[in-house]
């Protein structure tokens, strides 16, 4: 693939980063869909396969120049600097906002999941029955997720590492939110806001020249989770686009079918209008979980009342939502550049 990108191709890469690491952080939305819809999915996936025996080879023999080459590092580089930054600010400010003007947000990205199935099927040609049935196959898949119970909080490390792959799956597969699987295992807070924090509270201090964290176990084990999440993640990133690699490569047309029919069955995690089940013990008390947070059972989709102001405010939300993917169509029509493989 070429390696030579502008200051603009890499600065409007590392935006395309913080769309990616919002939207992973974000239940029932995927980093994904974001690659997709922005036009770099199969470069992102293909490139990730490029971190190897060969790229590990020539990082440890300090071949940088040569492995910054060989993983195409231009257009990597500011695109994980961006998801990066994401993580730790922009998703903050999003969760902040889930919290606040919950069914807005949720409005929002309904539509540009809608937005994102229209992207995806314009150009798709290839209805045959067999097709039709993988499109099936997806839908039933996404709608199946979005009625699953969550589970309660696990922090063994081998639990996390795996949690890790799997959280990660939203990166690369488009329509299944890693965060929304996270929710269903029981790990979303420990694993996307208890380590983030902790992370958060440690540099601010390692800043300040102040090591006292090393004698508080919570913190420390907060830690442990964060960076065994992280080796989780990575492993998963790489394996999901081994396999994902191999299956565009021989079967992509099948792939892109299922992928249509799981965004289109994802909707229903989105969905605006719905009341969380709390999880209550034998005395209707709602129970929680050692974060002292409420146990989330399920949610309750309920069908918007249209004579209410606010249903109003949240269908323009859905509209904005639709209006961001169709100018990101826009825009990858204006500076959709071709890149050959190497």
């Amino acid at each position: 693939m070429h390696n030579k990108r502008s200051f603009t191709d890499q600065f409007f890469l590392v935006l395309k980063g913080l769309g990616m690491g919002a939207a992973n952080k974000v239940p029932g939305v995927s980093g994904g869909i974001v690659a997709f819809v922005v036009g770099f999915y199969e470069e992102f996936i293909y490139t990730l396969q490029k971190f190897d025996k060969n790229a590990f080879k020539l990082f440890i023999d300090g071949r940088f120049k040569s492995f910054h080459r060989y993983t195409n590092g231009s257009f990597m580089m500011p695109l994980l600097f961006g998801i990066i930054i994401s993580y730790f600010s922009i998703s903050i400010l999003l969760d902040y906002l889930i919290k606040h003007y919950e069914i807005l947000v949720w409005s929002g990205f309904f539509g540009m999941i809608i937005g994102s199935i229209y992207y995806i099927a314009k150009d798709y040609d290839d209805w045959s029955k067999k097709n039709l049935g993988f499109l099936l196959l997806g839908i039933i898949t996404g709608v199946g997720i979005s009625f699953l119970s969550p589970a309660t909080e696990n922090d063994n490390l081998l639990f996390v590492f795996f949690c890790g792959i799997l959280g990660v799956s939203g990166m690369t597969l488009p329509g299944l939110s890693g965060s929304f699987i996270l929710i269903l295992i029981g790990n979303y807070v420990l694993l996307l806001v208890d380590s983030v924090n902790a992370i958060n509270l440690t540099v601010a201090d390692i800043l300040q020249l102040d090591f006292s964290f090393v004698n508080m176990p919570e913190r420390v084990h907060l830690l442990k989770i964060f960076f065994v999440f992280l080796a989780g993640s990575l492993v998963g990133l790489v394996s999901w686009a081994y396999i994902l690699g191999f299956v565009l490569k021989s079967y992509k047309n099948e792939t892109f079918a299922v992928i249509i029919g799981f965004i289109t069955g994802s909707l229903g995690v989105v969905w605006p209008w719905k009341d969380k089940i709390l999880k209550v013990g034998k005395d209707g008390q709602p129970l929680y979980d050692i974060n002292n947070n409420p146990i989330i059972e399920g949610y309750q989709r309920y069908w918007p009342d249209f004579n209410a102001g606010h249903t109003w405010l949240a269908v323009l939300f859905v509209l904005i939502g639709l209006g961001i993917v169709l100018a990101l169509d826009w825009y990858g029509k204006l500076n959709a550049p071709t890149y050959e493989d190497s």
